[in-house]
């Protein structure tokens, strides 16, 4: 997002400490009370001199405690008059935070990391503004009322790496299943020569492969600067659910072990589910497919 959106002197300032490691970054655009409904962001940002003072509540922070920079989605009045669209009054801010837990700088907070089923290699959090205090230099790209379409452009390239993530999950899981019905034997030979194993395989690993060839296909079409938001979506909606898909059967495959916490597709089987709604659930993805086919196909009568 600093990349495509940000002030040169944004860019000059915050990316060479982002590619040396400096600085990791965290991305904010939910909300308690709301996931898919971004037009519905409470978070207000209101004007005070050359600063902006920020309130309201975010959530589902990635790297939301580790994080020394995080870019949040608020609405903003400035510029903007009663019944603008909801998506045109919306900035995003660049706020500069202490790693940790706590109040991670006057008016911020960070309260601690949300106890969740799987991805536990990363923190989630939640993001608490009271009296937030941000200079008008930090507003991504200088502009308000540009937030909304800055925070799609970022979701769009976080759908193709959901999908990327759906496809090594699968593939380990994949991995995984085909190693164990090697190694196991059942009424006398591995349970890998039982046809009701190899069509599992079978289906598995051509799923893999489907999924691995849309992600590419999505990914080289961000990377060639060209609009990418259908391919992004099948994709993303594709993967993941082949994900959940090659996992449980990998799952079965391992039987009563696959239960146990020693065999790692226990972990799989916990890890899947999150690529199902992150960056979009299903439902969304299915949405934006059928729209952007409607455009696409568009029927002259």
């Amino acid at each position: 997002m600093l990349k495509q959106h940000g002030t040169q002197e944004q860019k000059d300032h915050f990316l060479p400490r982002m590619a040396a490691g400096d600085i990791r970054g965290a991305f904010s655009m939910s909300e308690p009370a709301l996931g898919s409904d971004v037009s519905a962001i409470t978070s207000k940002a209101v004007k005070d001199g050359e600063e902006y003072v920020l309130n309201g509540q975010k959530m589902w922070l990635t790297n939301g405690g580790t994080s020394s920079l995080v870019a949040v989605l608020v609405k903003s009045d400035e510029g903007h008059p009663e019944g603008t669209a909801p998506h045109k009054s919306m900035t995003t801010f660049l706020v500069e935070k202490e790693p940790g837990f706590g109040e991670v700088r006057p008016g911020l907070t960070i309260p601690g990391k949300i106890d969740k089923m799987g991805y536990k290699g990363v923190d989630t959090t939640e993001l608490i503004m009271d009296g937030l205090r941000i200079p008008a230099d930090r507003v991504l790209g200088g502009a308000t009322g540009r937030g909304f379409y800055q925070m799609m452009d970022g979701v769009e390239v976080g759908r193709v790496n959901v999908a990327a993530r759906g496809c090594g999950v699968a593939q380990r899981a994949f991995e995984l299943g085909v190693r164990y019905a090697q190694q196991r034997h059942t009424f006398g030979k591995p349970i890998a020569q039982h046809q009701a194993i190899q069509f599992k395989l079978a289906e598995m690993a051509t799923k893999v492969e489907a999924a691995h060839a849309m992600m590419v296909n999505a990914a080289r079409k961000k990377d060639s600067g060209e609009r990418n938001d259908l391919e992004a979506g099948m994709a993303k909606y594709l993967a993941s659910e082949y994900c959940k898909e090659v996992v449980e059967d990998a799952f079965r495959i391992h039987g009563g072990y696959g239960f146990s916490k020693e065999y790692e597709i226990e972990r799989l089987y916990r890890e899947a589910p999150m690529l199902l709604i992150g960056e979009g659930t299903a439902e969304i993805q299915k949405m934006i497919i059928g729209r952007r086919l409607l455009e696409e196909y568009r029927f002259q009568g």
